[in-house]
């Protein structure tokens, strides 16, 4: 009876102890080796309609699989894209929000006297996802069915035509901005809370066209409501490659659009890698690239390095242009 009793006392001393010591090494244990354990948040700066935010939902779908928790799109316009950026800039850096970063997340330091975060400073770099060229695009009933057309009737009518962008900064406004500097003509710039509020007022006809992103122009090119008139790469793009360059009229001419994921600084080095591998993945999914390719864009999937490396050669470029042509947004 006693030493039933004493194997008892062990027994339950034993028991004791493992959970005592399961206890220690989860106070211990890092916090990415649960990552992820809840949904994650994917910030887009843009409204929802355009092209970083059906870029952003395709994204989306194949993050969750490889992550294996809901990947949720939030959009957050307005500001250039620095509203979305703040809440991403502002958050814990435990991978569970990430900012779609594009063309704007790399001229925004040049073009605002004054940022609520530090570019620099306020972001780690996940990956570069695609790149690829703006399409110039009027309505289908337009009567500009050219490069020279638009040219033409801007010199004979400076400031008249007018064009929108998805927000000032943006791809689709600095891609018009170097378009007067190098075929000499002067066009009125239309910003907009997103590329969706933009192509609504295009295809209204309240503006007369747009230096649109590929992702946003796409279907309504195949749906016909509107007419590609030129591609910004300084060569033709293969998705379309009946489309010329803008550069075959204006010389020197070449723009073009990225999407890539960052993280709050300070997010783990392991953290980083886990999002890099379901970027990589995602952008991999048979469905994702043929939307991707479609749109005229060139998937990418670097490393976080490349990415870095990438953006700060764009802010060196773009830093330029915004102070060659005193561009501000405040």
């Amino acid at each position: 009876m006693l030493m039933e009793i004493n194997m008892l006392f062990f027994q339950s001393f034993a028991v004791r102890c493992c959970i005592g010591l399961l206890s220690v090494l989860a106070l211990f244990s890092p916090a990415w080796a649960g990552y992820p354990d809840h949904p994650v948040r994917l910030v887009v700066p843009f409204a929802p309609g355009g092209g970083t935010d059906a870029i952003a939902r395709a994204l989306s779908v194949g993050m969750t699989q490889a992550l294996g928790q809901p990947v949720i799109v939030d959009n957050k316009p307005g500001a250039g894209t620095i509203i979305g950026s703040d809440t991403v800039a502002k958050s814990a850096p435990d991978g569970y929000t990430l900012v779609v970063a594009t063309f704007a997340h790399a001229v925004n330091p040049s073009l605002m006297s004054k940022l609520p975060f530090d570019t620099a400073k306020a972001f780690a770099p996940v990956i570069l996802l695609a790149r690829g060229p703006n399409v110039l695009v009027v309505r289908s009933d337009s009567p500009y069915k050219s490069v020279h057309d638009i040219i033409e009737a801007a010199q004979s009518h400076p400031g008249k035509l007018t064009y929108a962008s998805q927000g000032i900064g943006t791809s689709a406004h600095l891609a018009g901005e170097m378009f007067d500097n190098l075929a000499h003509v002067r066009l009125t710039h239309v910003p907009y809370r997103g590329a969706g509020p933009a192509m609504v007022d295009l295809l209204g006809g309240q503006v007369d066209m747009m230096f649109a992103t590929a992702a946003a122009a796409a279907p309504q090119i195949a749906a016909g409501k509107l007419r590609p008139l030129a591609v910004t790469s300084a060569e033709r793009s293969p998705a379309l490659n009946n489309v010329p360059a803008v550069a075959e009229t204006v010389p020197d001419y070449a723009v073009e659009s990225w999407y890539g994921l960052f993280s709050p600084a300070g997010t783990s080095e392991e953290i980083i890698t886990k999002l890099n591998a379901a970027g990589k993945r995602a952008t991999q999914i048979p469905e994702f690239r043929k939307k991707i390719e479609q749109e005229g864009l060139a998937i990418v999937a670097s490393t976080p390095e490349e990415l870095d490396a990438y953006v700060k050669r764009e802010e060196v470029r773009w830093g330029k242009v915004v102070k060659e042509n005193n561009i501000k947004a405040d």
